[in-house]
């Protein structure tokens, strides 16, 4: 049985004492979709939504929301993130796969942060496209691989 970190012997909830470890490169890489109509992607293509450059602002978006990950999820510890990468893949007619990763020197994981960056690029694109399509759809957000610390390499198969 799997023990879980964040609860102590009596069940509540707790931060776990990261002091003790090492510090070592870590590096975690994330993805979600969008799906939307395809009038709405290529609306996106050709820079035409209302509200400006939807994939610029999602980036700085997901940027955003990494660095303050710590702020938001209450039992991550604040980080110091040396890069965050976020890439847009307009595929097909109808959907955005976005994939982010983020990078530290420390002594936890940046999964959070990297789940965050996607997460958090995904409903700016909503926010920017929904004057024009509400039925834009976010799905499979997750971790895809991780990297560093004492559990070493995670790949999602």
């Amino acid at each position: 049985m799997v023990k879980l970190t964040h609860f102590d012997r009596k069940g509540r909830a707790k931060m776990v004492d990261i002091s003790g470890k090492r510090v070592t490169k870590r590096e975690a890489i994330a993805s979600a979709k969008v799906i939307m109509k395809p009038k709405t992607l290529t609306m996106i293509r050709e820079g035409r939504m209302a509200k400006g450059d939807v994939l610029s602002v999602a980036k700085v978006a997901g940027i955003m929301a990494a660095k303050r990950t710590s702020e938001l999820i209450p039992m991550c510890h604040p980080l110091e993130i040396s890069n965050i990468e976020i890439a847009f893949n307009l595929k097909g007619k109808d959907r955005i796969q976005i994939k982010s990763k983020v990078k530290c020197l420390g002594r936890t994981g940046v999964e959070m942060e990297a789940l965050m960056a996607a997460s958090i690029s995904a409903l700016t694109i909503y926010d920017m496209c929904k004057a024009v399509d509400r039925e834009m759809v976010i799905l499979d957000v997750k971790l895809l691989k991780k990297m560093g610390g004492k559990s070493g390499v995670f790949i999602r198969k």
